[in-house]
């Protein structure tokens, strides 16, 4: 593409950064990490006045752009559209790229999804062209590497509704993953708040060879921090190791943090990302951030004295750095490949290797490819073919036309892989895996970012192990997990003893990247005479109802819907697969809340008690009874409730059916803003033991909710069947503002009001 994409936009936003980052020196009186120069530059107020507490103020930030996947912007947009605009105030996108499944091959998988999904996608393109929204047909890319490919610029801030979007760190970016409601809200013109986050440096020295990549790092990083070591943190990587990663391997860093909770990851402006700005088109951007460079990385004095300056310091040795991989059931289980053959047989997880999968988000960059290739090719001159099902998403269209062209492509088929459509696919459980028996014990290595139980193929009995793109292939060509390619033979058709060599990558395309067709369309100049297409009796699409407002009263003898014990995702809340069909009709989806929480009273998922009748029940038939009963709920949850995916289905569902509060040990970031932006009360137990308290049966008072303040803590009684109870205390994170989207019944009921 020769036109660089808002180029105006970034050109303000550099213009006033000099000026804002001197600002921000002075409010602090100290040097500055390179995430705070982003975050204060982009104050919604302005130029900094005084500095914001980490990890206790909340901070009104104005980001440059929003990006927004399918399977989410339906919602997104949907909300949107009630807000009464003409058009968004930030530069907008959607990319299709979450309904395309993965079943026999790129060019069926991506026209059978228009054929299935066609409602959707005219939605989306006539909702898009309405609002001055860039559109990325089906079939373009993955959302993330299209933004590092067009978008994506140093200094710069985004939110996008995919929990993935910190990718764009790569470019040196805080790139951020938020809700729907979140978009839509920066789409209004409205501020986006965030608590200021934690900042933890990441110190890499040295320089990756052999068999380590980018991708081992961030295993490292999950290892040391696990799933919930990030949250309410940004990592900030540097040091001589983080100049000597690519571009793109940076990228690969940061959008897997998103397993660790963390809000984002960045790293600073440096060669890597001016070499990709230049291959991709963008020397302009290139031009423009040379002449502020010095404020688009962290001040000397940071990097020099790092623990005076960052929460916590992480270093890694490059040059010592093993391949690892991780899991399985969670992406923080990091073993490094020297062990992990021992790992296997001590927990007797299934050896052999049934599926190899690799590309999707995290590594599908021309850089993944050629190092992955390499491995391929030197197999077949060796003699080996792969032993396992392999399959290859390319990220983008542009990465998949420019690695057909130099031979890539028909190296992996030649191996014996599959190419799949450019989309996330199996990466997101948008596969139809091709098994004898779907519920059988299993193993399969990808090189994704995410590996909760049964998130790749509906299995819970798949072991999905994450690791780097060539150490897929390698694992593919053995067949078996016990395989290690650093020191280990295989046996070629002619049984001869054969060792691979180290994989060779090739940053970027030499020829420079091509591609005929990026998928892109320009929206309208003027949208008002664009109709939106809605059918009214569709499944997929139903126009949304605002919530109604809160009465003013306390909540008084609400029953527990479900008490859910251990993890909890929002794929446990709203799960994705075949329900993505039902992401744009709130009521159909929200037939699939809270089916995969486990109840704490009988240890199974969607069976709770039907307080009306004492049945036992569905969770979402049994809310839709109270619901119908005028009876308030409450959902009582574990630690760290609503981790993974961004998805606000997860919030907006239960606020759909009906239900009053959410009391959990501890919420994730994005999950908790999700629930107070849908006017719903997420707050958490003071005592965590409290939890142990709530019995089946009971029925809940929420005694001081008329007083609800900021700071100020909530009172729930809990009565119990026995006639006895107990009184506990409650904490919650509500500001000012937030509290009004609470009283009003959510946060776009506000935003309507302020339109009008």
């Amino acid at each position: 593409m020769a036109h660089v994409f808002d180029i105006d936009m970034i050109k303000a936003v550099y213009d006033r950064y000099p000026a804002r980052v001197a600002a921000a020196r002075k409010a602090l009186g100290r040097p500055l990490t390179l995430t705070e120069k982003i975050l204060y530059a982009h104050l919604t107020e302005g130029a900094a006045t005084k500095e914001h507490k980490r990890a206790v103020e909340y901070v009104d930030f104005a980001p440059d752009r929003v990006t927004m996947q399918d399977a989410t912007a339906q919602m997104a947009l949907l909300q949107f559209s009630t807000t009464g605009r003409k058009k968004v105030a930030v530069p907008s996108t959607v990319h299709c790229d979450h309904l395309i499944q993965a079943r026999v091959g790129a060019k069926q998988d991506l026209q059978d999804a228009l054929n299935k999904g066609n409602e959707v996608y005219q939605f989306l393109e006539s909702i898009s062209n309405k609002y001055g929204i860039g559109f990325w047909k089906p079939g373009a890319g993955i959302i993330h590497q299209v933004m590092l490919e067009n978008y994506a610029f140093p200094g710069g801030m985004m939110i996008g509704t995919d929990s993935h979007t910190p990718n764009g760190g790569g470019l040196g970016m805080l790139a951020i993953g938020v809700g729907g409601a979140d978009a839509c809200d920066v789409m209004s013109g409205l501020p986006w708040e965030l608590k200021q986050p934690k900042i933890i440096g990441v110190y890499l020295t040295g320089k990756l060879s052999g068999w380590a990549s980018a991708k081992d790092v961030i295993l490292v990083v999950a290892g040391i921090l696990t799933v919930k070591g990030g949250t309410g943190t940004i990592l900030e990587y540097f040091g001589p190791g983080a100049e000597s990663l690519s571009c793109t391997g940076k990228g690969t860093i940061c959008n897997m943090g998103a397993e660790i909770g963390a809000t984002t990851s960045t790293f600073g402006y440096d060669d890597s990302m001016r070499r990709y700005l230049n291959s991709t088109g963008r020397a302009e951007v290139v031009a423009m951030a040379d002449k502020i460079a010095e404020h688009l990385t962290g001040d000397a004095e940071v990097y020099a004295d790092p623990k005076k300056y960052f929460d916590q310091v992480i270093e890694i040795d490059l040059n010592t750095l093993e391949p690892y991989i991780n899991g399985p059931y969670t992406p923080d289980l990091a073993w490094p490949i020297s062990k992990f053959a021992a790992a296997v047989k001590e927990h007797g997880w299934p050896e052999k290797l049934e599926v190899g999968l690799i590309g999707s988000c995290t590594n599908s960059s021309y850089e993944d490819l050629t190092r992955s290739a390499s491995v391929a090719r030197q197999a077949l001159a060796k003699g080996l073919k792969a032993t396992s099902e392999f399959t290859v998403t390319p990220g983008s269209e542009q990465v998949r036309y420019t690695a057909e062209r130099d031979g890539l492509l028909a190296t992996f088929e030649e191996m014996g892989g599959l190419v799949l459509a450019n989309a996330c696919g199996p990466c997101i459980g948008q596969w139809a895996r091709h098994t004898d028996d779907p519920d059988r014990k299993n193993s399969i290595l990808t090189s994704y970012n995410r590996n909760f139980a049964k998130r790749n193929d509906g299995n819970s009995n798949t072991h999905a192990f994450v690791a780097s793109p060539e150490l897929v292939t390698a694992m593919a060509l053995s067949g078996h997990l016990s395989f290690n390619p650093l020191t280990d033979t295989l046996k070629n058709a002619k049984g001869e003893e054969v060792k691979l060599d180290e994989p060779v990558g090739i940053e970027l395309p030499p020829k420079g990247f091509d591609v005929k067709d990026p998928g892109y369309q320009e929206p309208a100049a003027d949208g008002s005479k664009v109709e939106v297409v809605v059918k009214p009796d569709s499944q997929r699409l139903q126009l949304l109802e605002p919530f109604p407002a809160w009465d003013g009263k306390n909540i008084t003898g609400a029953v527990l819907l479900i008490k859910a014990k251990g993890k909890c995702t929002t794929d446990h809340i709203s799960m994705a697969g075949p329900w993505l069909r039902y992401r744009g009709h709130l009521d159909n989806i929200s037939n699939n809340t809270l089916i995969g929480a486990i109840n704490a009273f009988n240890g199974e998922a969607n069976k709770v008690k039907n307080q009306l009748t004492g049945e036992y029940g569905e969770v979402p038939a049994t809310q839709r009874a109270y619901k119908a009963a005028h009876q308030p709920s409450v959902v009582v949850a574990d630690q760290n409730y609503g981790e993974g995916s961004s998805r606000e289905h997860a919030a907006m569902q239960p606020r759909h059916l009906g239900v009053s509060a959410v009391l959990v040990k501890s919420f994730a970031r994005i999950h908790e803003t999700n629930l107070k932006k849908q006017g719903l009360l997420g707050i958490t137990f003071d005592k965590e033991s409290d939890f142990d308290k709530v019995q089946e049966d009971d029925r809940f008072d929420f005694t001081d909710l008329a007083q609800f303040a900021p700071g100020k803590q909530l009172t729930v009684v809990l009565h119990h069947k026995d006639g006895s109870s107990d009184t506990i205390k409650c904490n919650h994170t509500y500001n000012a503002h937030q509290i009004e989207w609470f009283k009003a019944g959510s946060a776009l009921n506000l935003i309507r009001k302020q339109q009008k």
